[in-house]
């Protein structure tokens, strides 16, 4: 705790600041341990270390730090210990064989030149390129094995050093990383971690409905806004949340195909729940036709006999009809939008909550970000960290005296 404190966070580092630091050996009254028995003791000790992150912010809650109930939930990726060139994916793995093909022909072209007219190529550069074609052979040997390895893998990727880190897209375009998905729950009064969770998948998509549950679990109340970006929004996941008593706050994505033709978009489209049916924007009903099960939700389809002769199709559809589709649980996504449309500043909440601490944890982290291997050591390490970010900020607004006081209590 003490090295994550002050971004000492390597087994060997500390090792040495046993040895050299006079606040440290006061701490540890002179033992020396050395980095191999400080890295075993997180490794093994993992479970023991992410239940006092856990406990800590159970002394929060009693201490009442925590807000009217309000979380900010995000997502950040962290580099993992696997450079990008050992981890693959089935289109890395045939880009680097494109590659690879590609070069034993140009090692081939100047190896024909050499036996045709010995005088155009050197002997030390035939002596080379015989050398550089048995490497690059065995460079593909090597891929296609990995190849074989990757059909029986579940998700696609293999990671050579790191086997649980994947390969992520960021926020930069045409940008990525090898490493894993952090999710927190920040709460909105102090800006402390009430609850964090350590995946390896790329996407926030199905992350709401349990790391909002946790929050609710940390908070102690039993009806929790959780507030995140439009990377979290699914159907499923909010209708979970509202079904639990957690009110969510997320926008909905733009991915309308008719909004992108120029049409109009389903908002422009009005429900009317007492007659089960809509009304377009040509003041039209478009009715109940038919209800069934698509990729396991319950979907109901609404269309208007008037759309071949009304004046408006022009700009509502390119078909015959203009069909609109309702999930069976659309008015409690609809009461999550109405919602978030009467809480305008609920995005600048989320950012000014819990984007600095991402950007403080990876400060502290350094360039490399994590230092462990594998998901299990991974989420013992982040535990120190968001322990270690918690720590500061209670002492920050307590003092130390009264958070020891309130250890000891």
């Amino acid at each position: 705790i003490y090295g994550y404190l002050n971004r000492v966070q390597s087994s060997r580092r500390l090792e040495r600041e046993t040895q050299r630091n006079v606040e440290l050996m006061w701490l540890l009254n002179r033992l020396t341990p050395d980095h191999k028995t400080i890295a075993d003791f997180r490794k093994d000790q993992g479970r023991a270390i992410r239940s006092v992150c856990r406990e800590f912010v159970l002394l929060c809650r009693r201490l009442n730090l925590f807000g009217d109930a309000i979380v900010a939930i995000d997502g950040s990726k962290f580099k993992a210990v696997n450079n990008r060139d050992k981890n693959f994916t089935d289109r890395k793995l045939e880009a680097r064989i494109q590659q690879l093909e590609e070069s034993i022909g140009r090692y081939l072209i100047e190896l024909d030149r050499a036996d045709r007219d010995p005088a155009l190529v050197p002997e030390a550069r035939v002596a080379q390129l015989k050398e550089k074609l048995v490497t690059v052979k065995a460079q593909m040997q090597r891929l296609n094995d990995i190849g074989e390895q990757m059909k029986s893998a579940p998700d696609g990727q293999i990671s050579l050093t790191d086997p649980d880190a994947r390969s992520m897209a960021t926020s930069g375009r045409g940008t990525g990383m090898v490493g894993y998905n952090v999710q927190t729950a920040v709460d909105s009064k102090h800006h402390l971690i009430v609850a964090h969770e350590v995946t390896n998948v790329g996407h926030d998509r199905h992350q709401l409905a349990s790391i909002a549950n946790q929050a609710r679990d940390a908070v102690g109340t039993e009806e929790i806004t959780v507030v995140a970006d439009r990377g979290y929004f699914t159907g499923e996941q909010i209708v979970y949340c509202e079904q639990s008593g957690i009110a969510t706050l997320v926008p909905k994505p733009h991915t309308s195909g008719n909004k992108a033709k120029g049409f109009f978009d389903k908002k422009d489209f009005r429900y009317i729940p007492e007659d089960d049916e809509y009304q377009c924007p040509a003041k039209q009903r478009a009715i109940k036709r038919f209800t069934r099960v698509e990729r396991g939700l319950t979907v109901t389809r609404y269309w208007s006999s008037a759309c071949p002769r009304c004046p408006l199709k022009d700009r509502c559809t390119d078909g015959n009809y203009r069909r609109i589709s309702r999930w069976e649980h659309e008015s409690i996504l609809e009461a999550a939008q109405n919602r978030l449309d009467r809480t305008p500043n609920a995005m600048r909440v989320r950012r000014q909550t819990v984007e600095h601490t991402f950007g403080t944890l990876k400060a502290w982290m350094g360039a490399t970000h994590f230092l462990t291997k594998t998901l299990p050591k991974v989420k013992t390490e982040m535990s120190l960290h968001v322990l270690a970010y918690n720590l500061k900020r209670v002492m920050r607004i307590l003092g130390i005296q009264n958070l020891i006081m309130a250890m000891e209590a």
